[in-house]
């Protein structure tokens, strides 16, 4: 008997793959390595996934197109090899925040722990070491830090940066800022659903121009909510700071705020706890030490979680009034304030540079 390739193509353009309706050749399922020994015929057929359904059933047909249309004699059962076409490479996404080092989330609870007062001072405590830091107040419902950086009346420009229009962060103190705050009147509420409140998020994160940052600092919302999760699915977060104050009812909400980011799901690595208010220390007294909310807390929690206790942040009335006049008590580093927020400021460097 006589074959030749052309034979077994002929026959071959009679099977139809049942996921297109297409014929095996035209759809480019035979592979281009029919070998031919006698009347012993092999060749390969190629198939998009491992998993096709239908691969038992196309190798079967095929075999009997050929014993139909070239002869009952060939030797072809058990000589059709299935192959699977290698997946096209996946073209990733340009990154949200591509010249960012470190991106930092802080998070609390409940609200009223002071977790903007810790955000704010510690994107200036660091940015005074010289690193270049960004901040972003995500508290889309209670922006509050525009009114400590005494920036309520920024309103933000956009410039169009290598053919696309972004949105230009203000500067103060040192710092890249950037607020939901800028763009609403300070009297006004913000009633949003979740679904707008994560995009609008998600356009301030991305249609901005950050630049080369050191430090990307994220003051969330209190809680957990939609907000949280857009930015575990849309960013490379190097960690999560959960602020506490010492009393049991702050506690009981931190520690949900620790397990949702240890949460299987979510799974991001938490740098540390800081417990704020932990003791009230009068400015003439700075040495003395008033537990107004219990003691030690926070250290407990974190003892407990198994996280790092990055600092205890005592309660200075210096550090309502320096936040009220926008003046962030970090930038004072000779205070009691000031000095808890440098430290703060190097325990997170430290927590970093160990991840």
């Amino acid at each position: 008997m006589n074959l030749y390739p052309k034979l077994i193509l002929d026959a071959l353009s009679k099977v139809r793959y049942p996921g297109t309706s297409q014929d095996l050749v035209s759809s480019g399922m035979v592979e281009d390595n029919i070998r031919i020994e006698g009347n012993k015929v092999s060749f390969s057929l190629i198939f998009e996934k491992q998993n096709d359904p239908f691969i038992k059933s196309v190798v079967k047909a095929a075999e009997t197109a050929i014993l139909t249309y070239v002869g009952e004699e060939v030797d072809i059962k058990g000589n059709i090899k299935v192959v699977v076409r290698p997946a096209a490479p996946v073209k990733e996404e340009e990154a949200l925040l591509p010249g960012v080092k470190n991106v930092v989330v802080i998070a609390s609870g409940k609200g009223g722990v002071g977790k903007s007062t810790i955000t704010t001072n510690l994107a200036v405590a660091l940015a005074a070491e010289g690193y270049r830091v960004g901040l972003l107040d995500a508290d889309i419902f209670g922006p509050s830090i525009p009114k400590m950086l005494d920036m309520e009346e920024v309103r933000p420009v956009m410039e169009n940066i290598l053919g696309r229009d972004r949105i230009i962060p203000e500067e103060k103190y040192g710092l890249k800022v950037l607020s939901i705050g800028f763009f609403v009147q300070k009297e006004n509420a913000i009633v949003w659903r979740g679904p707008m409140a994560s995009n609008a998020l998600k356009q301030l994160i991305g249609d901005t121009y950050w630049g080369e940052l050191d430090y990307f600092l994220i003051d969330l919302p209190p809680g957990t909510s939609d907000i949280h999760l857009t930015l575990v699915q849309n960013l490379k977060l190097s960690g999560a700071i959960v602020v506490t104050t010492p009393q049991q009812v702050a506690l009981t909400d931190a520690r949900k705020a620790v397990d949702m980011f240890q949460n299987e799901k979510i799974n991001v690595p938490i740098l540390g706890l800081v417990e704020n208010m932990s003791w009230f220390t009068p400015a003439e007294l700075p040495q003395n030490r008033y537990y107004l909310f219990g003691k030690d807390g926070g250290a407990e929690l974190a003892k407990e979680r198994g996280v790092p206790l990055l600092g205890q942040i005592p309660l200075v009335q210096s550090v309502c009034e320096s936040g009220d006049a926008g003046r962030p008590a970090a930038l004072n580093a000779d205070t009691v304030m000031g000095q808890a927020f440098r430290q703060l400021a190097a325990a997170v460097q430290e927590r970093l540079e160990k991840r």
